[in-house]
């Protein structure tokens, strides 16, 4: 057993280490995982020392008046990226990125010296925090000391820089999938792709279904280029193809050594930004001149630090036919009375246009009467296995549900408090209800199924036919009727094409991911914090997951927007 200091937000925590050397050690494994720092094991591949976080209170002499320095200082150390030049003797050369030429700049033609400022300083930073909060009971507070002294925690900003630290057109650079699908998958690589162009490298190449194509036998690298990658993000899915477990950092790192990667561009969560760490880690160690650069990638937006993950958006909004469906289904108003208030709206909108638009209306009204039920209840299971921020969202912007479960708040289903009581209270006042539940939710109230998946994350035991059976069950022995309507779209949220909003996030994403490359840094990822883009050293961003605070206002909005009580 080991122990290493580590800072949590702005206060130091203690974590406990476990060391494991078993062998070596599958990339994807996130099993529980709060922090992965993968040890050179002489001839087997890796050791795998688990860190786990242990919530603490900070341990600062406040008294010592540089406290709010020494704060600030190892926050930015922290925060240091990797660079090429930490373990290489690298010089940088003119960037070959310029936004005022069709093609990529060529040496000696003064593109540093044309007044254009489109480039990134090395020294620009942006705030990771920028709320400062009055009391430590203000809802969301991070507080240090009793009088919330504002910390400064600045990181690097992201973007193209004037000097570079490759020649483009020696490099090959590579771009891998993992884990699960993900709106938007195909819009990153269609960018990184673009990028790569844009500064002049042509060799290109996709590993196919995640970490397993480095070594899999039968899988081939997939070449890439502007034409190829042209049209994928019309499509959901990924181009490349994705997949669960690894094979050791070792024999990843031998494949990329032996393939001549220069640049390494991984899209995939929290446990593949571990496992992109472990390969940037043994890159260093052989003295590898490689960029591993990451794009966090999962729709629960769970990922630490970052403001919001690619799919996350689409998520959400695909969610919204899923609720809507339950809506219609479990809405049981009176048919008379909702073409009586359409009439009335169209009627006062456009009075020439009343007669066509109510006839219409009566009978989109006279389905979904025919689709409604008696006393019925809508049950909707969203993604998220430890973090509810899908099903929060879905419930604010839905305005319909309810009653929001979500994996950080605890609840009861029976007893005078519990979620059936409610749903009893809701029956009786307005006819029906409608829950919103995440995957990871109550879990605590379930059987254990002791599996796992590839990753190496535990399967979940099922909350939502759970609920449903729980619901049926209850209603019964009351000798109440209620329709109990369960609605699981898991996969079709997974697989559909990036909506607006995450197609400009994933556009901005692949491209800085490219920037950061070229500009030298390895073992980092980008996002954005505080609406800035950013790159963040992955040993931060795997240090824990991200989870919705339940002090936080947003969680207080969808309270105020469901009503439901605490459940306790």
């Amino acid at each position: 057993m080991a122990s290493v200091p580590t800072f949590n937000k702005v206060g130091y925590t203690t974590v406990q280490n476990r060391l494991n050397c078993n062998g070596n050690v599958p990339l994807g494994n996130s099993r529980c995982l709060k922090v992965r720092i993968f040890e050179e094991r002489a001839k087997s591949g890796f050791c795998k020392l688990v860190t786990r976080a242990v919530a603490a209170k900070p341990e600062i002499d406040i008294s010592n008046p540089d406290w709010k320095k020494k704060i600030e200082d190892d926050f930015e150390r922290r925060f240091n990226l990797p660079h090429l030049r930490d373990v290489l003797d690298v010089e940088p050369r003119p960037t070959t990125f310029s936004l005022k030429s069709r093609n990529p700049i060529g040496e000696g033609n003064g593109s540093l010296n044309s007044g254009w400022n489109g480039y990134v300083n090395d020294d620009d930073r942006a705030l990771l925090k920028v709320i400062k909060f009055a009391s430590p009971n203000s809802a969301g507070a991070e507080c240090v000391d009793g009088d919330c002294t504002f910390i400064e925690q600045w990181v690097h900003r992201a973007g193209p820089r004037k000097m570079i630290y490759y020649e483009p057109s020696c490099v090959k650079a590579a771009i891998v999938t993992c884990g699960g699908l993900c709106p938007g998958l195909n819009d990153v690589i269609r960018q990184i792709v673009f990028t790569l162009d844009k500064y002049g490298v042509k060799n290109i190449v996709g590993i196919p279904f995640g970490y397993r194509g480095f070594t899999e036998k039968g899988l081939s690298e997939i070449p890439l280029s502007r034409h190829v990658v042209q049209n994928i993000n019309v499509v959901g899915g990924s181009f490349l193809g994705v997949s669960r477990g690894a094979p050791s950092t070792t024999e990843i790192v031998d494949s990329i050594q032996a393939c001549g990667i220069d640049m390494l561009f991984v899209l995939g969560g929290d446990g593949t930004h571990a496992g992109a760490n472990a390969i940037h880690e043994e890159c260093r160690r052989r003295k590898l001149k490689v960029s591993v650069v990451g794009v966090p990638k999962t729709i629960d937006n769970d990922i630490l630090l970052v403001d919001k993950t690619f799919g996350f958006d689409t998520a959400v909004e695909a969610a919204q036919k899923a609720i809507n469906s339950a809506y219609i289904e479990v809405n049981n108003k009176k048919g008379k009375e909702r073409k009586r208030y359409f009439c009335n709206v169209f009627f006062s909108t456009n009075v020439y246009l009343f007669s066509a638009y109510c006839s219409s209306i009566f009978i989109l009204f006279i389905i979904n009467q025919a689709q409604s039920a008696y006393h019925g209840v809508g049950l909707v299971k969203l993604m998220g296995r430890t973090s509810g921020f899908i099903a929060m969202h879905a419930s604010l912007s839905s305005g319909q549900i309810d009653i929001c479960l979500i994996p950080e708040v605890s609840f009861n289903l029976d007893g005078p408090n519990g979620v059936l009581a409610h749903l009893e209270h809701l029956i009786e006042t307005k006819g029906f209800a409608m829950i919103c539940v995440a995957e990871g939710a109550g879990q605590e109230l379930l059987e254990k199924s002791h599996a796992t998946d590839a990753s190496g994350n535990a399967v979940l035991s099922d909350i939502g036919v759970h609920l449903q059976q729980k619901i049926k069950r209850h209603f019964k022995e009351k000798g109440l009727y209620a329709d109990v309507k369960y609605i699981d779209p898991t996969y079709m949220v997974r697989a559909v094409r990036a909506n607006a909003s995450d197609a400009i996030l994933c556009t901005v994403l692949g491209q800085n991911a490219v920037h950061g490359a070229f500009a030298g840094f390895s073992g980092i990822t980008t996002g954005t914090c505080n609406t800035h883009y950013v790159y963040l050293p992955i040993t931060e961003v795997i240090k824990s997951t991200r989870h919705v605070d339940p002090n936080s206002r947003m969680w207080h909005r969808c309270l105020t927007s469901t009503g439901q009580p605490d459940f306790h």
